[in-house]
């Protein structure tokens, strides 16, 4: 999720556009919610991408500071007395043996101090393989903040569970790092450890799209973690370029052929797609069952439709959605999926975040839940998006007119929004799993910071809710 702050339309900010362009799918924040619509979701404009480290610089031995030794034969006043012969030998032998102590004893010293450093040079290196990332055991003194804790370096299933961490939400909205067009950097032992925390905290988790490999590192993390984790794949397709659903598409059999359906929950095809055809063909005002919503609703399910014939050629069975902002949900199109994912941020809603919990179910119960049951193929909703942002990069959007972007109102809408829609059974993917930089650098404002974590994968200044899903 990126909106860009609601004024005029910005050129270049495009939604997970695979090649940039310029696209007008930033409505008017008063058009935005007129009739309680949810906002646009800019996802997979391309990025840089910095690797995390995989190992860290190998530490330097301690350095010993040299040791002083009174000299032996000092005064005690007799500097005017003659020593005998034989005391001085007496004497020398001392002081030759003391020195032979002293060395051998300097020498068991500084093997012992060379076999601690070797010893943690290595568990740095293996600790750190994996990449940085939320901590594994907060308590340890073994785990090094910010590392996920692997009980065997040769196995990413065998790893440490952080006690702050619950498995208590639906679902999580997750985007891997670097998986956007044209850097590609997403790495496989980032994916790993997301896997590894995320599955504390979910069995569950969606993706928008299936380029840089991204659906394949998913199912390979979790195959090589062996966590109980269902995965949403995601097709971003876009109005004006057929190419990216056809290549991304191809993405997604090759991973189905490959890795089975084992872990995945479904296809969902297109996202935000109404809103962006709207805003392009006359403003996101328009109604998503009017002329121009249905012209553009055919051309979606043509690609919904050929994604579920080409499943249903190579004998696959899963489903087959889409995903959209909350108001923008066409009734034909809503007749050709199995499940609707529909973003709602009370964010945008302007509300308060003490209502933000409420306003989201019901906004979700009376323009989703309730239109999609009254259409001929009845698909199941869910929510595909919200959260709280925790903070903004500018003073000027850090408030939603209502409250602010703060850690302390995201912990106010994790305790009132997770358990109770757990309750009710309200299916959810809570935004989201960690914060993303490349958002706040091209967008500003409260983009960026979403996450549950920090963008380092360490854990933000919150409890985590402990409530059965």
């Amino acid at each position: 999720m990126a909106y860009p702050m609601r004024t005029a339309h910005q050129p270049g900010l495009e939604p997970y556009s695979d090649i940039p362009g310029v696209r007008n799918s930033n409505p008017d924040l008063d058009d935005y919610f007129d009739g309680q619509v949810p906002p646009p979701h800019h996802l997979s404009t391309p990025q840089g991408h910095t690797p995390i480290p995989l190992d860290d610089p190998v530490p330097r031995n301690p350095f010993m500071a040299s040791r002083e030794y009174s000299n032996v034969d000092g005064g005690n006043g007799a500097t005017n007395v003659r020593q005998s012969t034989w005391l001085e030998k007496q004497q020398s032998n001392q002081r030759r043996t003391r020195w032979i102590v002293i060395g051998s004893l300097l020498g068991i010293l500084g093997i012992i101090i060379v076999g601690v450093a070797v010893g943690v040079t290595v568990s740095k290196h293996h600790s750190n393989k994996k990449g940085t990332s939320s901590t594994g055991n907060p308590g340890s003194s073994t785990t090094p903040p910010g590392t996920v804790n692997e009980t065997n370096p040769n196995d990413p299933s065998s790893f440490v569970k952080d006690p702050r961490l619950h498995q208590s939400f639906y679902g999580l909205a997750y985007t891997p790092e670097g998986s956007q067009l044209p850097q590609c950097g997403a790495q496989l032992s980032d994916v790993i450890t997301d896997m590894q925390l995320l599955s504390q905290l979910t069995t569950n988790i969606r993706l928008y799209g299936a380029d840089c490999n991204q659906s394949g590192l998913v199912l390979e993390a979790i195959q090589r973690t062996k966590v109980n984790m269902s995965v949403w794949l995601g097709i971003y397709n876009v109005p004006d370029d057929h190419t990216a659903y056809d290549r991304q598409k191809a993405e997604i059999m090759t991973v189905l052929q490959q890795y089975g359906t084992k872990n995945v929950a479904g296809v969902t095809v297109g996202n935000e797609w109404m809103l962006n055809y709207l805003s392009d063909n006359g403003g996101a005002q328009l109604d998503p069952n009017g002329a121009v919503g249905n012209t553009g609703a055919q051309l979606l399910i043509v690609n919904i439709t050929d994604m579920r014939n080409t499943l249903s050629a190579a004998s696959i069975n899963i489903p087959v959605g889409n995903s959209d902002a909350g108001s923008y949900f066409n009734t034909q199109v809503l007749n050709a999926i199995d499940y609707g994912l529909s973003n709602v941020h009370p964010w945008f809603a302007n509300v308060t975040v003490q209502a933000a919990a409420a306003w989201t179910e019901d906004f979700f119960e009376t323009n989703n839940v309730q239109v999609a049951a009254n259409t001929t193929k009845q698909p199941q909703m869910y929510i595909a998006e919200t959260g709280w942002p925790t903070k903004s990069s500018d003073a000027g959007n850090a408030n939603n007119g209502a409250s602010d972007a703060s850690e302390a109102n995201l912990q106010v809408y994790l305790d009132t929004f997770v358990c109770d829609a757990n309750t009710k059974g309200i299916k959810y993917f809570f935004f989201e799993y960690f914060d993303e930089p490349w958002k706040d650098a091209q967008f500003g404002g409260v983009e960026g910071w979403w996450g549950l974590f920090n963008s380092n994968r360490t854990l933000k200044n919150i409890n985590i809710p402990n409530c059965a899903i």
